[in-house]
């Protein structure tokens, strides 16, 4: 991948890393369905009122909004409701923990399943290093969890396969659509499914929300979805599903980062070690940084 594709990447990951932050205030005041809804309710009529501006035209025929609509069950509708749903008993920590699962995921399905990609050693030994960044990043105490809620655990991981094989399905399936299409189409039918789950288990009238979960609700809506899809889809047609989701090991820097600045944490030595590790592990994936350093020597 060159320099541009990395610095798309990196913003992707560090706005997403938000996410998590913005996900336990919104779930103060809210059920985790709704915040789900809420989130994808809000970044449709965003992506809309982009789409003005960029002239993008919506499909008219069936067979496209069947892939959409799919596209948004697989990437939006059941992985943002599994994260909200843990969210309520674990961590946003832990769960970015666990979420950087993702490309490991892809790893398996886009060489082994669907034969999509070629498995490296750089790739490999990059993805595993870069996990175990992760965990150092945000502390090997927050492992001690494993085992304490593990059915809240499970549905991170599950939300981690569904990213992948969303990922994998719209480098095969979606790669005729504009990134701006594919992002307004996938949220709008993610909402249309969202809410009637949303009025029948949380009836969401009843709640009442905060400023501080409104603001965080206009976050997620707006910055990490309305913005970020389109830069994702940008993204996947010139990086591949598995680099891609190595966006997924930058996220915890952010929610990181966040902690330190709203929340006045205190980084310790792991902090530091965590973000070295990931960033050894992105330059082993990438390898020229590796290969202009062996050619010096």
């Amino acid at each position: 991948m060159n320099g541009r594709n990395w610095a798309g990447i990196v913003l992707l990951g560090s706005v997403w890393g938000s996410s998590f932050f913005f996900f336990e205030v919104a779930l103060d005041t809210l059920g985790p369905i709704t915040v789900a809804f809420g989130r994808v309710a809000i970044a449709a009529p965003a992506l809309w009122i982009m789409m003005r501006f960029t002239g993008d035209r919506l499909p008219r025929d069936w067979r496209s909004w069947r892939v959409l609509g799919l596209m948004g069950v697989l990437n939006n509708a059941i992985p943002f409701t599994l994260i909200a749903w843990a969210q309520v008993a674990i961590e946003g920590g832990l769960a970015s923990i666990l979420n950087a699962t993702t490309p490991i995921f892809s790893v398996v399905l886009a060489v082994f399943v669907v034969r999509q990609e070629v498995l490296s050693a750089n790739r490999l030994v990059g993805v595993v290093l870069g996990f175990v960044g992760v965990v150092v990043l945000i502390g090997p105490e927050a492992l001690l969890t494993l085992g304490n809620n593990a059915g809240s655990q499970s549905l991170v991981l599950l939300a981690a396969l569904f990213y992948a094989t969303a990922a994998i399905y719209a480098r095969r399936h979606l790669m005729d659509f504009s990134p701006m299409v594919t992002s307004f189409g996938q949220v709008s039918t993610a909402a249309l499914a969202l809410l009637p789950v949303a009025l029948i288990f949380e009836q969401p009238w009843t709640s009442a929300p905060s400023g501080a979960t409104w603001g965080a609700m206009l976050a997620i809506g707006t910055l990490c979805t309305a913005f970020a899809y389109p830069l994702y889809f940008y993204l996947l047609r010139r990086t591949g599903a598995t680099n891609l989701m190595l966006v997924t090991l930058i996220n915890p820097v952010t929610a990181l980062l966040l902690g330190i600045l709203i929340l006045s944490e205190s980084p310790g030595w792991t902090t530091f070690a965590g973000m070295a590790l990931i960033f050894a592990a992105l330059a082993k994936i990438d390898g020229r940084l590796i290969e202009r350093v062996a050619k010096r020597t």
